[in-house]
């Protein structure tokens, strides 16, 4: 007789449900929700043929300490098992979820997602994290400079070396200006300290990685968008197709198809918001500053006199993905030509 699990997780504890091969439960119980405790539990029921979870922001740390524990462990997508579980249960509680979950692990009715090595979230997590200081340092500068215009005072770019400068000359002898603008110069060298510490960080990484110095070798590629592209493509075999990843980050466009209705609208910006906004970034680049020959240039601007730049840039950036899994995949350079 086969067995099947469903883990319902949650930050303290997971509900555990084992059903047989017809539905039956047979086991039923809570853990903590660490890899560990988790396989502990499942000890106490006869040897599961699958055992199914969400995805969710334990699922890293569980997936990967469960497999290392023997663990036949499936990762599967959140949104297609709330579809799911909504019609197999009239009471959503963790304990029906957990049976829910089991049903769909003993059925295969359930979309299988890929858990990201967690050396990959580490580079995610820098890369987020050089993310929001950036963004808290623009909203510094703007509240300096929002706060000086009040007294007249127009101040020069957030990054030019006369910034602080001005600030200090124009709030010396103000009384509460000057103590405003000294808090806020100072949070603002805080972060730029932080800034700098993470982008030595990306540069060692760079350097010790030689599939981030191929992708550097493309025009407009520098090394966030490298380390971007490594992190979420983590293992570029599961990708049976370069082309797959246009649809993987959001690229191509969204199609509607019902009976005689046949709508394709705008790009679907399904999956990772930041390495598309890169990817965007890196084609803009190629397009306006890259000054030398280029084929892959010159495609896209035909497609700008076709269409628009806005879609040249799209298209660009989803070609851009293509080439670099498939220089991922086969340990090739950049060839201009």
């Amino acid at each position: 007789m086969e067995y099947f699990a469903g883990l319902d997780v949650s930050m303290e504890e997971t509900h555990v449900c084992v059903v047989d091969r017809n539905g039956a439960v047979v086991y039923e119980t809570k853990a903590i929700s660490s890899a560990r405790l988790i396989a502990e539990a499942l000890e106490g029921a006869p040897p599961c043929t699958r055992v199914v979870f969400e995805t969710g922001r334990m699922a890293p740390m569980l997936f990967h300490g469960l497999t290392e524990l023997g663990v036949p462990i499936v990762c599967i997508e959140s949104r297609q098992a709330y579809q799911a579980l909504k019609t197999l249960t009239t009471h959503k509680t963790d304990r029906n979820d957990a049976r829910g979950l089991a049903q769909l692990a003993r059925t295969g009715f359930y979309k299988a997602v890929h858990v990201k090595s967690l050396p990959a979230h580490a580079v995610r997590a820098l890369i987020i994290a050089r993310k929001k200081l950036v963004g808290q340092r623009v909203t510094l500068e703007n509240q300096i400079r929002g706060l000086a215009v009040v007294f007249g005072v127009r101040l020069p770019r957030g990054l030019s070396p006369a910034f602080v400068d001005e600030v200090v000359r124009m709030s010396d002898g103000i009384t509460g200006l000057a103590g405003a603008m000294r808090g806020l110069v100072a949070a603002r060298d805080a972060v730029l300290g932080a800034v700098a510490a993470i982008d030595a960080d990306m540069k060692r990484l760079v350097r010790a990685s030689e599939a981030c110095r191929r992708l550097m070798t493309i025009p407009g590629v520098g090394q966030i968008t490298a380390l971007a592209f490594t992190a979420a493509v983590d293992d570029p075999a599961r990708f049976r197709r370069s082309r797959d990843l246009g649809a993987y980050l959001g690229l191509v466009p969204r199609r509607y198809q019902s009976g005689e209705i046949d709508y394709v609208g705008s790009i679907s910006k399904v999956g990772d918001k930041r390495m598309r906004s890169l990817l965007y970034e890196a084609a803009n680049v190629m397009l306006t500053r890259y000054k030398g020959a280029l084929k892959l240039k010159d495609w896209a601007l035909a497609i700008a006199r076709r269409s628009t730049m806005r879609k040249a840039r799209i298209a660009l950036a989803r070609r851009l993905a293509i080439i670099m899994h498939a220089m991922l995949r086969h340990g090739t350079e950049f060839r201009p030509a």
